[in-house]
């Protein structure tokens, strides 16, 4: 399995760690209170049940859970990220009150329907070899109402850049913007000053698992290669029998390795208007 791939298929915390998360943001919460048991009787929960959330060692159901949020006016992110650190959903340049009415929206009102979350195998023509196809892995998910996307450059395309291999480097992360007729993603590796922008519209198909569009890259036009291409996405889901044969595969590969569909989905032999 690629390392990039491992990293995605990992990210999910154990139980031990969502409980040890919540503890320590249990513990950071409470200090708002006049007493333990005085905030176990206002949140109508028993005080030894409370210590072992407090402890790590226990974990409440749902609707226990959501008293807790709603009493002290936080989110589910309490299981994940450490209460000092989180922020709200409308912090970030897109819900700006200068864009807010034009960008913010787009960034929040996209349906499972509509972008499912879950692993996508991607295709494109390379951008500097016109005889190359570039497959591999992207992972999409949500967050605090936001639907992003993660994954990882083809190691030989960091290659041909003379760029590092390491995990790190080739990881690139971005945001699914909702467009009238499909999706938009604005993507970028971590700290670079380049990014992507690329677009898909569902086709319909079986199983209405398969979007089409194109693939840009922000470069200047002297510089080698094209900087718009064909690109066509198949959701996988999360089932690893369907997503492990696609991680082994990703890469740089000849037309005649894509599988039908998605050649036909990328008109191979046919120029980008």
């Amino acid at each position: 399995m690629p390392n990039g791939t491992a990293q995605i298929l990992s990210e999910r915390p154990s139980p031990a760690e969502l409980r040890s998360m919540l503890g320590a943001n249990l513990r950071t919460l409470s200090t708002q209170a006049v007493s333990i048991s005085a905030l176990c009787r206002e949140l109508g929960i028993n005080r030894t049940q409370f210590n072992r959330y407090l402890a790590g060692e226990s974990f409440p159901r749902p609707d226990v859970l959501h008293r807790i949020c709603s009493y002290f006016q936080v989110d589910a992110r309490i299981l994940l990220e450490p209460v000092d650190s989180i922020e709200t959903a409308t912090s970030g340049p897109l819900q700006h009150p200068a864009v807010e009415e034009y960008l913010g929206s787009s960034t929040s009102s996209i349906s499972e329907d509509e972008f499912p979350s879950g692993f996508y195998r991607f295709a494109r023509r390379s951008f500097l070899d016109d005889d190359s196809y570039l497959q591999g892995l992207i992972y999409v998910f949500r967050k605090d109402g936001f639907t992003f996307m993660r994954g990882f450059e083809a190691k030989d395309a960091m290659k041909q850049q003379a760029l590092p291999t390491d995990p790190a480097t080739r990881e690139f992360r971005g945001v699914v913007l909702r467009q009238d007729d499909g999706v938009a993603t604005l993507v970028s590796r971590k700290g670079v000053a380049t990014a992507s922008f690329n677009y898909l519209a569902r086709v319909p198909s079986f199983e209405n698992n398969f979007w089409v569009g194109y693939a840009t890259r922000t470069v200047r036009e002297n510089v080698a290669g094209r900087r718009i291409d064909r690109l066509v996405a198949e959701h996988l889901g999360r089932e690893m029998t369907r997503v492990m044969p696609v991680a082994r595969s990703a890469g740089f590969c000849n037309a005649d390795d894509l599988v039908p569909y998605l050649q036909n989905l990328l008109k191979v032999g046919q120029p980008f208007n």
